[in-house]
């Protein structure tokens, strides 16, 4: 691997000062969506559904939300905008005019990719926190989790970007993969109550669970063995995704 730390922050910069033309007009939904969710679904909701896996259900829907926060908070980054940046506006053949090479482009990607995670979840922990949802101290062990949503969800981003052609092709990325996800990764309820059998081997292999386990976890402040079973998941798919996305955008940008 070929990589300079420098260039890639170079990479990093360039999108940070990208974004900081248009901050003010993006930061304000980060907040007012979660302030949303929480209150037509988890006050609204919560009014019929005493308790959900013994608590509240809005309690219960706070640590999925922020994954669900985070996870898109990558996704959309790594999808049309680099897509844009690859195909249409010619940005990385650029940027190889430069010393910076294919290594740089793609680390600097996936640091941008987890700046804009944190802000995105970051600002759903800091609304749920407001709100009298995270505990103390123990919650903010989620803090944490945050990032690592961000990592898993930002490879396999690169991944599917890397390996399309077609800008169209994201319609079939959002609605037959994130949205199921987000619909069946107990976020909405906890489904080892619902599935049985098979199913539960099923959702297993569902990326989103996994942060949204160790998030539940950590507001609960409890530990399970099943935590290193999510870090494991999390850290081994984002490496090979990794290496999957390194493989492509060399082939992309050298060929």
């Amino acid at each position: 691997m070929s990589l300079s730390a420098r260039h890639a922050a170079a990479v990093w910069r360039r999108s940070l000062s990208l974004y900081s033309r248009t901050w003010k007009l993006t930061i304000l939904p980060n907040f007012f969506e979660p302030v949303f969710y929480l209150t037509a679904i988890g006050i609204g909701v919560g009014a019929y559904v005493t308790d959900m896996a013994g608590m509240s259900y809005i309690e219960f829907l706070a640590p999925g939300l922020i994954c669900v926060a985070a996870m898109n908070g990558a996704s959309f980054e790594v999808t049309y905008n680099i897509f844009v940046r690859l195909n249409f506006e010619r940005a990385y053949d650029a940027m190889l005019t430069t010393p910076v090479e294919a290594d740089d482009i793609l680390a600097g990607e996936l640091m941008w990719a987890l700046t804009r995670t944190i802000i995105y979840g970051g600002g759903f922990y800091v609304v749920a926190a407001a709100f009298g949802l995270v505990p103390w101290p123990h919650g903010l062990i989620a803090v944490l989790v945050i990032p690592l949503a961000g990592l898993l969800f930002a490879t396999i981003g690169l991944a599917f970007t890397l390996s399309i052609r077609s800008i169209d092709l994201y319609s079939f990325y959002f609605t037959l993969f994130l949205t199921p996800l987000f619909l069946f990764s107990d976020v909405f309820f906890p489904i080892a109550e619902r599935f049985s059998g098979v199913w539960l081997y099923v959702a297993e292999a569902l990326p989103l669970l996994h942060p949204v386990r160790l998030a539940r976890l950590a507001f609960r402040g409890a530990w399970s063995w099943i935590a290193l079973w999510d870090l494991g998941y999390i850290v081994v798919l984002s490496t090979v995704l990794y290496l999957l996305a390194l493989r492509a955008i060399r082939r992309r940008l050298t060929s």
